[in-house]
């Protein structure tokens, strides 16, 4: 295997990697490196996300880097560099895919913006360095705010069909980035090259115009936006087709209905064990007020950063006296508190984590309602069983270990590693005794049932059987969530800044985590402190490719997604 070439045909380019120079034991990170950065810079080059010209070119580019794939010889490969190959091959296969969705997205949008391609066209030229007949253009520019004004017509006349909620977000969306495109094409031009500014200054403005108009008006009448109120959760689901090729993506072995089934069954556990936390306290079987005498244990204001410094240092030490991972003493020392804005809790209620632990908690200029929630739902008790997910041995010592170790396997990030393995921790730390009491449990609890509810509304979303509020409506009843807190979580899940599994890798990469658990550890064929500190040390990638690292990876490319954990 020493001095094995691969070539590597990305972004039209021939690159070889020779095996003997590559470190960490893959002789495929070359490759896998040189295709996240080639991706990244056609990206960048053909940064207009629906332009026909990138839509060509990022297929083009996908098809090379499949070619480029089986040109390798699969049985010289290491095991490592097997895993690589695999999940490489997973990924552009991914792409090419969801390049395939936006194309057709584009086209369900096209009738009711038809003048779109223009603000393209013109984006496209200029990155392809023509040069402009400026006359032209403006003529382009005319026809196009003639459009737009048509469009708006026909969209406000009474009878006609309008587009549904979630496509005319969609629509604003992509108007506004199209606006934004076409401002940075006048920009580009203007006072150096003076026929465009004397041809198009003024179609530019009027186009912009006309554009917005018809973004505003299906903002405030199609979508229910109005101007100064928080966006309606909305959405746009993708469908059970779409949803398939992301849980195979992943390598999940089953069904949405499946992990729908999942949910429903790790919810039953945790309804016995909330029932028998809520007699302890008291309660008899009205869970839901245990639930809200614990919501009311919060620090007062200005107490919330102490307590989160003191339960991140008794998790840490919970960890080292079991020697459960290895924790080097930088990253105990590198973290650090950060509070969140009142605007960003409207979308994470609840801390979010990493190098820094980002805390919610009242502000001084909420709404006294919004205030009260926001105390009892980040309480004692509920912060308790998060710190660590977002701390140690969560998500900062996630971050610490992959900056240093396998860090080219960033391309290969999911939910299903970086969510899973911290909700694995909850699961962890509740079998070894975490919880000091019943509030303790309850507070665990909570977040266990909301990571059942993730899965449950949305997939169920996604499906087209539930709508956004019916998703709050469950997560109120179901897991007892502060309205408010629940219209967060929600509206996070939906507004497109995450994928469509990302709610579900929590539950289900904790679950995968576990079952691997107990075929490696409680088997006795690795100790806990070393399994642990090999999941860390791997880099990120979908779990199954942790079991491959951890057992052995298939004989032969392409394997079929068929763990069922």
């Amino acid at each position: 295997m020493r001095g094995m070439r691969f070539v590597h045909l990305c972004a039209g380019l021939v690159m070889v990697a020779s095996a003997s120079a590559v470190q960490a034991g893959s002789d495929l990170r070359a490759m896998v490196e040189h295709y996240g950065i080639d991706r990244a810079a056609l990206s960048r080059r053909f940064d207009c996300a629906t332009s026909p010209d990138r839509l060509a070119r990022m297929a083009e580019f996908y098809m090379q880097a499949e070619a480029a794939l089986r040109a390798v010889d699969y049985a010289e490969l290491s095991n490592e560099a097997r895993i690589d190959h695999q999940l490489l091959s997973d990924k552009v296969r991914h792409d090419r895919l969801e390049l395939a969705r936006v194309q057709a997205r584009v086209a369900e949008m096209q009738p009711w913006i038809p003048y779109a391609p223009v603000v393209r066209h013109l984006h496209d030229a200029r990155r392809q360095r023509a040069e402009p007949d400026a006359r032209l253009c403006a003529e382009r520019l005319t026809q196009l705010a003639e459009q737009a004004r048509a469009a708006l017509a026909a969209v406000k006349q009474t009878g006609q069909p309008q587009p549904p909620k979630h496509l005319a977000l969609r629509m604003v969306r992509e108007l506004e980035r199209l606006q934004q495109d076409l401002r940075e094409w006048m920009t580009f031009y203007e006072g150096y090259h003076p026929e465009v500014s004397w041809w198009c200054a003024r179609p530019t403005q009027t186009a912009l115009s006309a554009m917005g108009d018809h973004a505003r008006y299906l903002r405030e009448s199609v979508v229910g936006h109005a101007a100064g109120q928080d966006e309606p959760v909305v959405g746009d689901p993708i469908g059970r087709e779409a949803l398939l090729a992301h849980l195979a993506h992943e390598r999940i072995a089953y069904t949405p209905e499946e992990l729908v089934a999942i949910a429903q069954r790790e919810f039953a556990w945790c309804d016995a064990q909330m029932l028998a936390a809520s007699r302890e306290i008291g309660f008899g079987d009205d869970w839901k007020a245990a639930m809200n005498a614990v919501k009311n244990l919060h620090v007062e204001p200005g107490e919330q950063p102490k307590l989160i410094v003191e339960l991140a240092h008794e998790a840490t030490s919970f960890l080292e006296q079991r020697d459960l991972l290895t924790i080097p003493e930088l990253a105990k020392e590198l973290w650090r508190v950060e509070m969140m804005s009142a605007q960003a809790q409207k979308t994470n209620p609840f801390f979010l984590g990493g190098e820094a632990i980002i805390v919610s908690y009242p502000t001084a200029e909420m709404e006294h309602a919004d205030k009260l929630m926001s105390m009892r739902g980040n309480n004692r008790h509920f912060a308790r069983a998060t710190v660590h997910h977002e701390v140690i041995p969560g998500h900062h010592l996630q971050g610490y270990m992959t900056d240093r170790h396998n860090r080219y396997r960033d391309e290969f990030g999911t939910p299903f590693w970086t969510e899973g393995w911290a909700l694995y921790w909850e699961m962890r730390m509740w079998d070894l005794g975490f919880a000091r009491g019943p509030e303790d449990r309850i507070g665990m609890l909570f977040w266990r049932m909301h990571r059942c509810a993730r899965i449950v509304f949305s997939l169920s979303f996604h499906l087209g059987t539930m709508t956004p509020e019916q998703c709050v409506d469950f997560l109120v009843e179901r897991v007892n969530h502060e309205r408010a807190n629940a219209q967060g979580e929600v509206r996070r899940s939906f507004n497109g800044d995450y994928s469509p599994l990302y709610q579900v890798g929590y539950m289900i990469g904790g679950l995968q985590l576990r079952a691997l658990h107990a075929e490696l550890v409680q088997s006795e064929r690795m100790s806990e402190r070393d399994f642990h500190d090999a999941i860390l040390t791997g880099g990120t990638m979908p779990i199954e490719g942790v079991r491959w690292r951890l057992t052995k990876a298939p004989e032969t490319p392409n394997a079929k997604v068929e763990w069922r954990f």
